[in-house]
This record gives C-alpha cells, sequence and structure tokens, in this order.
C-alpha cells in the first residue's frame, strides 16, 4: 500500500507541470551547466576569429589560383574544460619600460607597419615596432700596464668611450677585449713561452683574443667612424658577412674583418713560421716586420692570407704618425709629464670631428618642427636646446683642423654657423637634421585651445581630431589621405631614418642618452663674448658662441613672457593630468586619446620607439660595465650621458 505523504496534516500532492515549463527548465539547467564549466567566450578568443576582409582576400585567391590556401585551423570559441590547461603568450623580455606617465610597453614584430598597433598586439596600451636590427660586434684590445698613472688610464677610458660611443651610434656592438680574452685560446700558452717583444706580443695577443670571440670585426681604440650612416664601407661592415680575412690598406692595421675560422687559421700560420722557431736568434727580423705596413702579424703571414682592402674613407685612424704630423697641439702634450692632458686634448679632438662630421652631412642645418606653433613655444624648449648645441661649434684644440680621413672638410666658422630654423610642418629632406617633439593628445589640446582642463562635452563640441598630425604631415602628405595614412608614415619617419631625425616626447622632463644616438658629445659650455675663447687661462681648448633661438615661423611674432608663463602653467597641468590616478580625470584622458587616435598611436609609437633604445643601450652597457671604456670606468655616471646642461631622452 503506498505511502501518504503529509504537510501540516494535509495531504500532499505532487503532479507533473506542464511540457512547455519542463523544456523551460531543462534548457536553463543547461545554459547554467555550461557557463559553470565551460565560461563564456573570452574577448581574445572571439578577436581571433579571422575577419569577413581576411575571408574574402583567401577566396579571391582561391578563385585566382589552382591551390586552395591554408587558412589554418579556426580557434574553439568555447573551450574544453577537461582538456589540458593553455599557456598565454609569453611576453617578450625587455619590453617594458616604467614610466611616470604608465608603462611603456611595446611588442616587435615584422607586422609593424599597422597604423593602429592594439590590432595587432590586442592591448590598447601596447605599441608594436619593427624588431631591432642586429648589432654586429665589433672588437677592440686594451691592456693598461699595471703601474700606469691613474690619471692616464682614466684619460685612457674616456677615449675608449668615445669609441665605444661612436661605433654604437653606428649601429655597432663595441666591445672591449684584453689578455683575459686572449688566455681563452688553445695558442696562448705557446706564444707566451716565446717571450716576444712587447710590441709584437701586445699585436699576437689582440688576434689571440680576437680569435677567442670567433672573429667578426678587430679595430684599433682610436678607429672611429667618421662619415654618414650610408657610407658604403659602413655598410658593408654592418652586413656581419667576411668570406675572406680582410684589412683596410690605408689605415694599416687599425682595422681588421673576418671569420673565426680564417682568424684561428692564421694565427697557426704564424705560430709556424720559421722566424718564431727561434725568437732569440731573430728578434731583430721579427722587430722590423713589426714596423711594416699592416704590423707583426700581417707580415708573419703570406701575402695570399689576408686580402688588402682597396682605399675606404668611412673610418678616421689617429695613430702616433697621424698625430705628429696633423695635430701638432696635441701631440706637443703627449709626453711623459702631461701625457693624461694630452690624451683629453686628443679626446676632445676626436669628438670635435665626430661633430663637426655632423654637421656637415645635414648641409642646410637643424629644423625644429613646431606645428601649431602659436601657442607651442613651452612645448619646445627641449628640441629648441638640443638644436642650439648642435649648430654651436664644436670645442676643440684645433677648431681649423679636419678629421684624418677627410682632409679636405669644412671647418666649422661661428660667423657662419650651421642653420637653424623653425617649420610649423615637416620637411622631407635628409639635407636637414629634423627635431620634433610628439605631444600626449590631451597636452596639445589643452595648449591649442588654451584651456587648463578639458571635459567631454568640449572635445565634441570644439575640438579637432587628429590636429597635431595633421598639421605636422600637412605639406609632406597631401590632404586626400587619411590619418591612418599619416600615422603610418609617422612611424616609418621614425623607424627608417633614425640618423636623420630625433623625436622627443613632450611630458618627459628629463632626457637622456642623446650622445649616444649621434655618436659625440655636445658642447657643454660657451664663449661668453661673440668670438671664440678659452675656459681658462690655461687651457689649450677654444670653445665658440652658443647660436641664439631660431626666429619665429614667418607670418608669426614671438609672444609676450607673461603668455609663454601660462603655456608653461598649462604644460605642467597637461603632464599632472596624463599621470594621475584620480578616476574622473583618467576617464577624461582616455576619452581624449580616443577622440584623437591617430595622434595618440604617434605618441605611443615614438615613446615607446626610444624606450626601447634606451634600454637596448642600458641592458648592453650593464654587461659591459666591467670592462675598459665603460661609463663606469670613465668616470661617466650610468645613464646620464654627458651630464652637461640639458640631458636628452624621449
Amino acid at each position: 500500500m503506498p505511502v501518504q505523504r503529509t504537510i501540516f496534516g494535509r495531504p500532499l500532492t505532487l503532479q507533473m507541470p506542464p511540457r512547455r515549463f519542463q523544456a523551460l527548465g531543462v534548457l536553463v539547467i543547461f545554459i547554467i551547466v555550461n557557463l559553470t564549466f565551460y565560461g563564456p567566450p573570452s574577448r581574445e578568443t572571439l578577436q581571433t576569429l579571422p575577419t569577413y576582409e581576411e575571408v574574402a582576400d583567401a577566396v579571391t585567391d582561391a578563385v585566382k589560383h589552382p591551390h586552395v590556401p591554408d587558412l589554418g585551423e579556426l580557434p574553439a570559441v568555447v573551450p574544453n574544460p577537461f582538456g589540458p590547461s593553455a599557456h598565454k603568450p609569453p611576453i617578450q623580455p625587455n619590453s617594458t619600460s616604467t614610466s611616470a606617465y604608465r608603462a611603456i610597453e611595446w611588442l616587435s614584430d615584422f607586422k609593424w607597419r599597422n597604423p593602429f598597433s592594439s590590432s595587432i598586439s590586442l592591448d590598447e596600451n601596447r605599441a608594436v615596432l619593427p624588431p631591432l636590427r642586429e648589432r654586429p660586434p665589433i672588437y677592440t684590445y686594451y691592456d693598461a700596464p699595471k703601474k700606469q698613472d691613474k690619471k692616464v688610464s682614466e684619460a685612457e677610458n674616456r677615449l675608449i668611450l668615445a669609441w665605444r660611443r661612436a661605433w654604437w651610434a653606428q649601429g655597432f656592438k663595441p666591445q672591449v677585449l684584453s689578455r683575459a680574452e686572449a688566455m681563452q685560446h688553445p695558442q696562448y700558452q705557446l706564444f707566451q713561452r716565446m717571450k716576444l717583444g712587447s710590441k709584437v706580443e701586445l699585436e699576437v695577443m689582440r688576434w689571440l683574443a680576437w680569435g677567442h670571440m670567433g672573429g667578426g670585426i678587430l679595430a684599433n681604440w682610436l678607429a672611429l667612424p667618421m662619415a654618414e650612416y650610408e657610407n658604403p664601407m659602413l655598410a658593408f661592415l654592418r652586413r656581419n658577412e667576411y668570406p675572406k680575412l680582410s684589412r683596410i690598406q690605408s689605415l694599416d692595421n687599425a682595422v681588421f674583418f673576418g671569420e673565426g675560422s680564417s682568424v684561428d687559421e692564421a694565427i697557426k700560420k704564424v705560430m709556424a713560421n720559421q722566424l718564431l722557431k727561434n725568437v732569440t736568434a731573430n728578434e731583430d727580423k721579427i722587430t722590423q716586420l713589426a714596423k711594416k705596413e699592416g704590423g707583426a702579424v700581417v707580415n708573419l703571414l703570406d701575402s695570399k692570407d689576408i686580402v688588402v682592402d682597396a682605399k675606404a674613407n668611412g673610418v678616421a685612424s689617429y695613430t702616433m704618425d697621424t698625430i705628429t704630423n696633423k695635430y701638432q697641439t696635441v701631440a706637443d702634450k703627449l709626453t711623459n709629464t702631461t701625457q693624461a692632458e694630452g690624451l683629453d686634448l686628443l679626446a676632445n679632438l676626436v669628438n670635435s670631428h665626430l661633430h663637426l662630421t655632423f654637421q656637415e652631412q645635414h648641409p642646410e642645418g637643424v629644423a625644429v618642427v613646431k606645428p601649431l606653433p602659436e601657442h607651442t613655444t613651452a612645448l619646445m624648449y627641449e628640441a629648441t636646446e638640443i638644436a642650439r648645441n648642435l649648430t654651436q661649434c664644436p670645442t676643440s684644440p684645433m677648431p681649423k683642423s679636419c678629421p684624418p680621413n677627410r682632409p679636405k672638410c669644412k671647418p666649422c666658422d661661428a660667423n657662419k654657423a650651421m642653420k637653424l630654423q623653425e617649420f610649423p610642418e615637416f620637411v622631407n629632406t635628409t639635407k636637414f637634421f629634423t627635431i620634433g617633439t610628439v605631444p600626449h593628445p590631451y597636452t596639445i589640446t589643452s595648449l591649442h585651445y588654451t584651456r587648463d582642463t578639458l571635459d567631454a562635452n568640449f572635445l565634441r563640441n570644439n575640438a579637432k581630431r587628429d590636429l597635431w598630425l595633421l598639421e605636422l604631415t600637412r605639406k609632406s602628405i597631401p590632404k586626400e589621405h587619411t590619418e591612418s595614412y599619416r600615422v603610418l608614415q609617422f612611424k616609418e619617419l621614425i623607424a627608417a631614418a633614425p640618423i636623420h631625425s630625433l623625436w622627443l616626447t613632450a611630458e618627459r622632463i628629463t632626457q637622456k642618452d642623446i650622445d649616444w644616438v649621434l655618436g659625440f658629445d655636445l658642447p657643454q659650455i660657451a664663449s661668453s663674448t661673440n668670438e671664440p675663447s678659452s675656459p681658462s687661462n690655461s687651457s689649450e681648448l677654444i670653445i665658440f658662441p652658443r647660436p641664439g633661438p631660431p626666429e619665429p615661423i614667418e607670418g608669426l611674432q614671438k609672444p609676450d613672457e607673461k603668455w609663454i608663463k601660462r603655456e608653461e602653467e598649462r604644460l605642467r597641468r597637461a603632464r599632472d593630468a596624463i599621470k594621475s590616478k584620480d578616476k574622473i580625470m583618467r576617464s577624461i584622458v582616455d576619452a581624449v586619446e580616443q577622440w584623437s587616435l591617430a595622434d595618440t598611436e604617434a605618441w605611443k609609437f615614438a615613446r615607446a620607439y626610444s624606450s626601447r633604445r634606451r634600454m637596448e643601450r642600458k641592458k648592453w652597457e650593464e654587461d659591459e660595465q666591467k670592462f675598459a671604456g665603460s661609463e663606469k670606468k670613465a668616470g661617466v655616471r650610468h645613464g646620464d650621458g654627458s651630464g652637461g646642461r640639458w640631458l636628452d631622452g624621449r
């Protein structure tokens, strides 16, 4: 007999609900179970689905060609919760840098030629940059005597620092070798027992250290690149392909290049030379070989073992003979009692020749790009200061001298100084060296419309979109082109021609690494008169007057001081707004960025490009800080550049 269920003393009767409610209940339970186990589709997963354009292109390609292209496997919209876990794509190492205005993030990818980085990186804050260009290593050998005067060692380290900086700016990775590397070579012990003379031993140790590193480029630390970036010799060396062991005839033994196997083979042949079977008996002959062109190692080999290239003018070699014949003021100081002073004069001479080479490469002078110039004087302070230093004649012990590889140069004349001009738009020519300041859209909107604060209503009703980029490219890009095209061309300008332009970001008030970008130190002091003078009565250096600011753009008058003060205050407020963590202010800044997407993309790309450049050099400097010629060894504080009246950074 069935049991009768009751509730509160009354019989309970259970009835099945109508079928429509049963179906609805099953559907609800099914959805809940799916959401519980599977979760909703992720945004990243949905974004990986092919777009309509991609599918259309694939279909078109299939019609034109007999084969069917492989579109790849479509990602599953809903992941399998019972399958193996999947890792997120790894973040590239050294792809983030700290900043007061939010972290600077970038992704290096061959697909960087895209107007907007977010379509590639899937991150609104991450800029997509071109992959870093590989820097071929270039080596030099330096082994200071143990009992050398400290001041002399410091002066030599400053010269080696100049060598490292010049080659770095030309796209190489300089490294300073010493006896420590030579001792790692298998042939070291055999040569060590020979008791060679000091000059011959130095040359052999240099080759052993080079052989241990696997070949490449070996240069004297007084051989510096002194030519335009596109110079054929420097371009060849940057390719890092050296089929034969070679040297440059006009540079004696200052520059060698070859594969590691060729270097090792040459060292073995030197070891097998009959003169080295009895070093004591053949000492005079070996010494005479060391005095011939090419040095001891070259002359201990057969003439066919090393290819002698024709004269090349891309490198300047400051040998002792060259200094004695061409730079007597410096040579007179390179004595035992004044050697440190002489080396410092030589460092200044080399630096002045590098600066002079830069000036000759840009015959039209320096162009400061100043879009929307009516209210951006304060915005351009850093760019203008850098430009004035670039156009100043370099400090030198011999101002009328020329580099060894360019005896017919045109020395800098303070009365006919390098031109300095302002333009309201970019001038598309490499005859100028262009300096620009890329502002955040909040900054340029605030300055241009002379507003201390911004809001969404003002943006919708009054502000133009992407006004900075439009003004920058007004003449160089026809007006029918879109903002997407303009921002892509701007990226090309930064990435493809870094040797002819420098782009700062307006929100950084401290600047770094300008000397490593250019390859030389800019003048840090200037004559107090309109004529060249010396910093002191005892100094051999000649300093020149500093050029004044550029003339205002045609049709514009220089603003009154009170208006410039208001610009400075407005610029300060804009910087504070961009780095503010207040939710309301953050939402306004985000709204401005969304309103001017092209200006925002240009700002993100410029700051990420220069931040990566700084990080690349900083990492390299950390690796090299224990070796000769590092900033630490030369007495330069890390990251402070030349420590003069301004510091550069982007």
